[in-house]
């Protein structure tokens, strides 16, 4: 019995002695930024996000201003339809389906180019981000920061989040530079 006493004392103390190092190792220290909250809460954000409002919007008048034209020689079509020759009918009915054609393809246009607008922002801004957070890492001793969506986090704790100490640093580097 006093054997096996002291097999189990030392096989604890064993265990102990090993498992030490772990316990006084340092702490990992993990960050996450949600790239969607410093897009819509910093500085840069909201102007690129009313920049590209301003735009868009401005693309949506152009498309407007060419559907009402449109729809204006329809109309004046319907209207002197029984007066003009076939002729005449045939090739006002062409420019209207020309007219349309044109309007579908700048539509088009228009979509491609709002979406190349954007996508430059949104590279800009997290360039600016991705060098912001490098910064902080290297600075506070960050073992590992990621991207909330692109890691695929699903939960994490609320001192893990370093958005706000993100956006923070971020609205001072673009106040600088204004």
């Amino acid at each position: 019995m006093k054997k096996g006493c002291i097999t189990l004392t030392i096989l604890i103390f064993t265990m102990i002695a090993l498992h030490c190092p772990a316990f006084a190792a340092d702490v990992a220290k993990i960050g996450v930024i949600s790239f969607e909250k410093v897009f819509n809460q910093s500085s840069a954000g909201k102007i690129s996000q009313k920049q590209l409002k301003e735009k868009w919007t401005e693309l949506q008048g152009k498309m407007k201003n060419e559907q009402k034209a449109i729809e204006e020689l329809s109309l004046a079509l319907e209207r002197e339809s029984l007066v003009l020759s076939p002729e005449k009918k045939r090739d006002r009915q062409r420019e209207i389906r020309d007219r349309i054609n044109d309007a579908k393809k700048m539509s088009a246009d228009y979509t491609e180019e709002f979406q190349i607008l954007q996508n430059e922002r949104l590279n800009q801004l997290q360039k600016d981000v991705f060098k912001i957070a490098n910064e902080m890492g290297k600075k506070e001793g960050f073992l590992l920061i990621l991207e909330r969506k692109t890691a695929g986090v699903i939960y994490i704790p609320d001192q893990v989040d370093i958005t706000e100490a993100v956006i923070n640093a971020y609205n001072a580097e673009f106040a600088k530079k204004k």
